[in-house]
């Protein structure tokens, strides 16, 4: 056990280590904070400002951008994206992609939002249940997006820069029609990405430690 661990950590690598240490150790800290604040605080300003700022022709885009990126039109999308890589015969990469996807479905759903338990933003534009923090939009969208780019730019190197472009660009609108519909407050979204960075390290840090595993035990 402790030989795969250092494994892990080598694949990790120190930079990204750190961060993820970084990461853990702010949300212990500033979590329960956070998580006390509501109206009146700068995550009520911010979400004012955004609102004003943002046509109402385009806010009427990003309202249905929220919707499109929600829970079960995603889960189509996963499930297609499984789909191809198991008719590719991609089993390590499918397994990877079920771990990351569920995985942090379960830490932010049933972990971290019961614990931190903060409310969601009033005047929501649509009907939300549960609890905000942290966003399992924007840890779900590093998760998911980010890590199919990933183990298909593997196979796939030509596509490498249009895949994480178009991933980028649909994150960030995601995230931004998350805030335009007061779904979640904007610190829920930095720790919930931060969250999904950390969750993705792990994921691609075990992946390669398996690959290598694999390697050295294939006959040559």
């Amino acid at each position: 056990m402790a030989p795969l661990f250092r494994d892990w950590l080598r694949a990790l690598g120190p930079v990204r280590t750190a961060l993820c240490a970084l990461v853990l150790v702010l949300l212990a800290l500033l979590g329960p904070w956070l998580a006390d604040q509501g109206e009146g605080s700068f995550d009520s300003a911010a979400l004012d400002a955004l609102h004003e700022r943002i046509p109402p022709a385009f806010g009427q885009v990003l309202l249905g951008v929220y919707q499109v990126s929600g829970v079960h039109v995603t889960a189509v999308l996963v499930l297609a994206v499984l789909c191809f890589l198991a008719l590719k015969r991609y089993w390590p990469e499918l397994i990877c992609l079920v771990a990351g996807t569920g995985g942090i479905l379960v830490l932010v759903d049933r972990l971290l939002k019961p614990w931190f338990d903060r409310a969601r933003p009033g005047q929501s534009l649509l009907e939300l249940s549960g609890r905000s923090f942290p966003s399992g939009h924007a840890a779900g969208s590093v998760v998911f997006y980010f890590l199919s780019c990933t183990l298909l730019a593997a196979h796939y190197p030509r596509l490498r820069k249009p895949l994480f472009a178009l991933a980028s660009a649909w994150v960030a609108l995601v995230w931004l029609s998350t805030l335009y519909c007061r779904a979640h407050w904007p610190t829920d979204l930095l720790a919930g990405a931060a969250i999904g960075y950390v969750w993705l390290s792990f994921c691609l840090a075990g992946f390669t430690v398996w690959e290598r595993q694999q390697r050295s035990s294939s006959p040559s």
